[in-house]
């Protein structure tokens, strides 16, 4: 199963879910690809996260450190690395948020989500959420495979090669925040996430 979690006002609308939603499908794997509408609430995206976990362990047998990756661009890299460490799965991690509190505590207020219009409301105790689920580096980067482009016009690729020294994975010249270039990328994306060994 292919967990994908979408960035900051984002949605499962978004270019990189869509493409590898379509890949997931043309290869007769659509029911292993689960891609939900977060809520702006952190605690509440992350208990998402480990509802669905726990639903297809139940219901489908899942065996998280063998048949589970979890994707996140952005926001949701940072979610899919607080949920891969607690259950030891593998993760891609595409232009994800390092230090979510710092980043995102500039973004207390009102917004609108990209694909949308849909207003929401990005509370001061929503940061404080972001730093408490803080997982710290990866226990085991040999089981991540990250994405960082130099290009990111909003975060700091070299943070996040820092951060995920080890892992799998392409730092990417040029490119921009929302990866506008991953149909170059997803093969090798999709090759790591179905490989099961």
């Amino acid at each position: 199963m292919i967990l994908y979690l979408h960035g900051f006002r984002s949605s499962p609308k978004s270019y990189k879910a869509r493409l590898m939603a379509q890949a997931m499908q043309e290869r007769g794997l659509a029911d292993d690809w689960v891609c939900p509408q977060l809520p702006a609430s952190p605690q509440r995206a992350l208990a998402l996260g480990h509802h669905l976990i726990e639903q297809a362990r139940q219901t489908h047998g899942l065996r998280p450190a063998q048949d589970l990756v979890i994707a996140g661009s952005s926001l949701g890299g940072y979610y899919a690395t607080c949920l891969a460490e607690h259950w030891k799965c593998r993760a891609i991690v595409m232009n994800p948020v390092v230090y979510a509190a710092r980043d995102l505590a500039t973004q207390v207020g009102e917004h609108t989500m990209y694909h949308s219009e849909a207003p929401f409301v990005f509370l001061p105790e929503h940061v404080d959420e972001l730093a408490d689920m803080a997982a710290g580096k990866p226990a085991h980067p040999e089981r991540y495979y990250l994405l960082a482009a130099k290009g990111d016009e909003v975060l700091d690729w070299q943070e996040m090669v820092d951060w995920y020294q080890g892992c799998q994975g392409q730092v990417l010249e040029g490119s921009d925040h929302g990866i506008s270039d991953f149909d170059q990328y997803l093969p090798d994306v999709l090759a790591f996430a179905l490989n099961s060994d």
